[in-house]
């Protein structure tokens, strides 16, 4: 039961819906006893009209007392007219029905409430996380398993929750409620009830377990699959260059028959409950009717035909909840398991954390100071012992191999990671005491890639800004050579750039990523690499507005084409995690070393 309850703790804040729930679902049970119950005495009435002699019967708490009682009052309403008993039955069973169907539609209605409330709640409390996240997460876990958590995972929860409040409140309260009215009728029967029962709940727990782990299995294979997917949409160009689709056929298509062969396994092992249970259901349900029919025909058990009549429809009624609970059981189980994949994303550490007194980055005055900086990534060592400063309004440069670890220098700054030893300081304050919004609030970012997202030119300069004008956004745009060509489009800054920015050339795509840095107006830019992925034309257009940007700003560029820092006041040689030389371009080009190398390899056209 304890199992059952953990995936109701999702909707905690929405408890009332629950209660509200619970007790129009109760309280339709109680209406349905009732409109049963009614049906019995006039069993004995119609077809029994000898038996109808208006004599109070004692009063008693038995079974047999309480229905003398009720005959007799029924009896003395209709005064032995079967026709009078027909219409009071049928005016009886048709208001409790209506009240019984009018709680069962509150109880929906609350349940809808309690439901979408918790999965949106759930989705909400899950992207709020994964934006929290550092970004070492996102080079370890694929984009497509999070994706299935997101979308699959908060499905099946929400197909569940329905389940656990089946399981949790209204099928154990029906099936309680039958059986109490089981034993009131006949103990020696339902006796034999209580001894079948336990051997059918073994069965149905057993096969749940199995249900539960190979869903695990089966929403983590359906992640693959998904992340399968979305590296086959964002490598369609080399995909088709290399003619290399018969290769990601073949790949998906083993990856989906093993999903497919594990999602055959637990339907079948899901649908078999329902059969299984009225199998079960209507063996016991001989078995009293054979035993039962004995008692009736021998007349020495106090059972007469009208109450074992009552009994037999009873325990038919027992049958649908108890098929209910052992669906709704193996469901939970696929709730569980998606609740274990979910709690693996609200558990993981979020690393970059903010101290409870951090202060606001009260603007940049001095200098930007790396005491001793390292770094290691999963304990494998990515910078050792780097001490720079950088001085407010220098251009710094850092270069070097592929792998130096050069752009985790620069990553290290908005604290998209944090040091392993030493300290990062701005105007002498660790940046670990600032709040981190304020911190990366002062910082503007462009890199090689320029991320883009499915919207306007417009809503992609501002991103998320609600305070600038479209005059600020066309200035930013024409600080980043980016009015002319957007002015051009066809619906000018209101234009849909597609997916990733697809609609726009790479140049045009890393003009609009710029404007929107300088739109933010930072006092500290990072740039990584953001012209080496473009032709010369659009490098020329581009490193133009990056001078447009830096003017007046603090700055820090990595750089793969060493002509275009020649101008940095301060140019960083690094390789292997280790700065190996500093200095301008000339005096750099003066010593020997690996500047003058990679220099004269890009003379040379070597990359």
């Amino acid at each position: 039961m304890k199992n059952f309850f953990e995936l109701l703790k999702y909707g905690k804040a929405y408890k009332r819906f629950a209660y509200l729930n619970i007790f129009f679902n109760l309280l339709g049970i109680v209406f349905g006893l009732f409109s049963l119950a009614s049906v019995m005495p006039f069993l004995d009435i119609i077809f029994k009209p000898e038996t109808t002699a208006l004599i109070e019967p004692q009063a008693g708490s038995d079974f047999g007392s309480v229905k003398a009682t009720l005959m007799y009052e029924i009896a003395r309403i209709v005064q032995g007219n079967p026709k009078e008993a027909l219409i009071y039955i049928c005016v009886v069973i048709v208001v409790f029905t209506i009240l019984k169907n009018v709680c069962v539609y509150l109880a929906l209605v609350n349940l809808i409430s309690f439901r979408q409330n918790t999965v949106r709640d759930l989705r909400d409390r899950l992207y709020k996380k994964v934006l929290r996240l550092p970004l070492s997460h996102f080079s370890d876990e694929r984009k497509g398993d999070l994706i299935s958590r997101m979308s699959g995972d908060v499905t099946v929860i929400e197909a569940n929750l329905n389940a656990s409040l089946d399981a949790v409140f209204k099928q154990p309260f029906n099936i309680l409620v039958s059986l109490i009215m089981l034993i009131y009728i006949s103990p020696m029967l339902t006796l034999i009830v209580f001894i079948m029962l336990p051997l059918a709940a073994l069965l149905i727990v057993k096969i749940g377990k199995a249900v539960k782990a190979q869903t695990t299995r089966q929403q983590n294979k359906l992640g693959e699959l998904i992340s399968n997917f979305e590296e086959t949409l964002g490598g369609m160009r080399i995909i088709k260059a290399f003619t290399r689709e018969p290769f990601f056929l073949r790949r998906f298509l083993k990856q989906s028959q093993l999903l497919n062969r594990i999602s055959i396994g637990i339907a079948r092992r899901s649908d078999i409950a329902s059969p299984l249970t009225e199998t079960m259901g209507i063996t016991i349900a001989a078995i009293i009717l054979f035993i039962g029919g004995s008692f009736v025909l021998n007349k020495d058990m106090g059972l007469d035909g009208s109450a074992f009549i009552f009994y037999i429809v009873l325990f038919g009624m027992l049958i649908a909840p108890s098929k209910s609970f052992s669906s709704a059981f193996y469901s939970i189980q696929k709730g569980l398991a998606a609740k274990g994949r979910l709690e693996e994303i609200f558990t993981l550490d979020e690393k970059i954390t903010e101290k409870k007194d951090a202060k606001t980055v009260g603007g940049f005055n001095t200098s930007i100071i790396y005491n001793n900086v390292s770094f290691a990534y999963d304990k494998e060592p990515v910078l050792s012992d780097i001490s720079l400063e950088i001085k407010k309004g220098e251009m710094i440069a850092l270069v070097g191999p592929s792998g130096g670890g050069k752009s985790t220098l620069a990553d290290l700054l908005p604290r998209f990671y944090d040091v392993t030893n030493g300290s990062i300081t701005i105007d002498g304050t660790d940046i670990r005491d600032y709040k981190i919004a304020s911190l990366r609030g002062s910082m503007g970012v462009v890199t090689q890639e320029s991320i883009l997202f499915n919207d306007t030119v417009y809503n992609n300069i501002a991103f998320g800004n609600y305070d600038v004008t479209a005059e600020d956004i066309e200035n930013a745009a024409r600080v980043a050579n980016a009015h002319e060509f957007i002015v051009d489009l066809e619906r000018g800054y209101q234009t849909n750039i597609g997916e990733r920015g697809s609609k726009l050339s790479g140049g045009q795509r890393q003009r609009i990523a710029i404007a929107r840095a300088v739109l933010k107006n930072p006092d500290i830019l990072i740039l990584d690499e953001a012209t080496s992925a473009l032709d010369t034309t659009s490098e020329k257009l581009v490193q133009e507005a990056l001078n447009n940007l830096m003017k007046n700003r603090t700055s820090v560029v990595i750089a793969h084409r060493l002509s275009t820092i020649q101008t940095a006041d301060k140019i960083v040689v690094i390789q292997k995690g280790r700065i190996v030389q500093t200095g301008t371009h000339n005096e750099l080009l003066n010593r020997e070393g690996l500047y003058r190398e990679l220099y004269e390899l890009q003379k040379l056209g070597v990359n």
